[in-house]
């Protein structure tokens, strides 16, 4: 079984606005709808669990049904940090999911999601027993020698940018949270899933991202992502 965890327990504070930016709705339906839209017709998903924001369980439910999220089986409520609010996700399945059963992490706030992304994440976590969205860096990063000036920079080469949806098999992620969690390691400022595996020194392993997988933080974010769902591809590029 494959399971979408969402994690959608932000309060969105740098947009600006008076309600979650989850639930902020563009062209008449919510952010979050449209991310759950992506995991509802993906064949490989079977489940979908939303860990939500206290106050919108409802609201949230009353989406699903208005827009036939059937996948949709349980909304929890999230924690005080994106870590906690994960955790609680994971926790929240440890009677619902076998060992092998692949859980899919996704933000909430990314609400275009490839098909072909999602599937090759699901793909690499059977055969690898994790994988984590990415895309190669496309500018120059640079170390500061000191506050205006530098001597020294990373090759660009070897840097990817990971995002999310990340997959795990359900008893790798379970042991990770309860070990984060109990020894104090890989949860505190932006930590996630991906660096809290790799600080307790597990090899993450790569899979396909998308330029596109914008994560909507701010109200420039919110404009792209508007002209994303307007925009009109022309046929003759390759």
């Amino acid at each position: 079984m494959n399971i979408a965890v969402i994690i959608a327990g932000g309060s969105g504070h740098r947009m600006g606005q008076d309600i979650p930016k989850q639930f902020i709705n563009v062209y008449d339906k919510p952010v979050i709808i449209y991310t759950l839209e992506s995991f509802q017709k993906h064949p490989l998903i079977d489940a979908i669990e939303v860990v939500c924001l206290d106050g919108w369980h409802e609201v949230l439910w009353a989406y699903a049904r208005q827009f036939n999220i059937s996948k949709l089986k349980w909304v929890i409520s999230g924690g005080n940090t994106g870590q906690e609010s994960i955790r609680n996700g994971i926790y929240f399945l440890e009677d619902k999911c076998l060992s092998e059963d692949i859980v899919v992490i996704h933000d909430g706030i990314r609400p275009l999601v490839d098909d072909t992304v999602l599937t090759d994440v699901i793909d690499k976590c059977r055969e690898y027993g994790n994988a984590v969205t990415s895309t190669p860096y496309k500018e120059q990063i640079f170390i500061m020698d000191d506050e205006v000036s530098t001597v020294q920079y990373i090759p660009r080469e070897s840097l990817r940018c990971v995002a999310t949806p990340q997959a795990y098999r359900f008893d790798l992620i379970d042991q990770g949270y309860h070990k984060a969690f109990d020894e104090k390691i890989g949860i505190y400022g932006s930590s996630y899933a991906n660096t809290m595996m790799v600080e307790m020194g597990v090899r993450l392993y790569f899979a396909a991202g998308s330029d596109k997988n914008i994560k909507l933080t701010t109200k420039d974010d919110l404009e792209m992502f508007k002209a994303y769902l307007k925009q009109d591809p022309d046929n003759w590029l390759k």
